[in-house]
């Protein structure tokens, strides 16, 4: 835990005074920034994000989006005065935690550690589906039988790690455009579809009869371990 970075991002400066000072005493390394807009940055060296949702300039939903989308396997953690089920949703969408204040700094540091021993072994593990080997640490995608990568665009590995992230849940074509492209989805828009059938073209053997990515009819896709 000594070595493991925080990039803790809230405006508020008593509570932001205090967090940081809770956390670097129970070990962490933690970089305090009071605003987003130098988020990405900072996040290249991080383990985990704490990320408030009232922030200056950038709010921190569309924060969180914009890391998730440049660093998908890096934890994020929401702190929030609104306590609204909508509003949680939102957070939900591309953050792994969402806490709302007031909160007491042991349930803080619980989830934090949670969050980075559940990132921590999914980064070291290696997960194998069908014929494809899922470096998560490293997001390559190998093909076990002849040990190349499968190399995917910057969408398309995305979308499969957002699947992957939310494995055996079934995800609608609004969830997975809105998480991946950080915009609302309009019914009847056709681009996650098309990325979809050319991410099963580079990793299913028969894209005709797909086995790792499901369409669940009506509804959106799901991967399945």
């Amino acid at each position: 835990m000594l070595n493991k970075r925080i990039l803790y991002i809230e405006d508020d400066a008593d509570i932001g005074a205090w967090v940081k000072e809770d956390l670097s005493r129970r070990g962490y390394a933690v970089n305090w920034l009071t605003s987003g807009d130098r988020a990405a940055q900072y996040a290249e060296a991080a383990d985990l994000v704490i990320l408030d949702v009232m922030l200056p300039g950038l709010d921190g939903f569309t924060v969180g989006q914009r890391l998730k989308k440049t660093a998908p396997h890096l934890p994020i953690l929401m702190l929030s005065a609104r306590t609204a089920v909508d509003d949680k949703l939102q957070g939900l969408q591309f953050a792994d935690d969402y806490l709302t204040k007031p909160f007491h700094p042991d349930e803080l540091a619980a989830r934090v550690e949670v969050l980075l021993r559940r990132y921590g072994s999914a980064a070291s593990q290696a997960l194998q589906l069908g014929h494809i080997t899922v470096d998560i640490g490293g997001n390559l995608i190998i093909d076990s039988r002849s040990g190349e990568e499968i190399a995917l665009t910057g969408k398309q590995l995305q979308i499969f790690m957002y699947l992957l992230k939310h494995a055996n849940r079934i995800l609608t074509k609004e969830q997975i455009y809105e998480a991946v492209w950080g915009e609302p989805y309009i019914e009847g828009d056709k681009t996650l579809n098309v990325h979809i059938r050319h991410l099963r073209e580079k990793i299913e053997l028969d894209p005709s009869v797909p086995v790792l990515i499901e369409t669940i009819r009506g509804i959106g896709y799901r991967v399945k371990l």
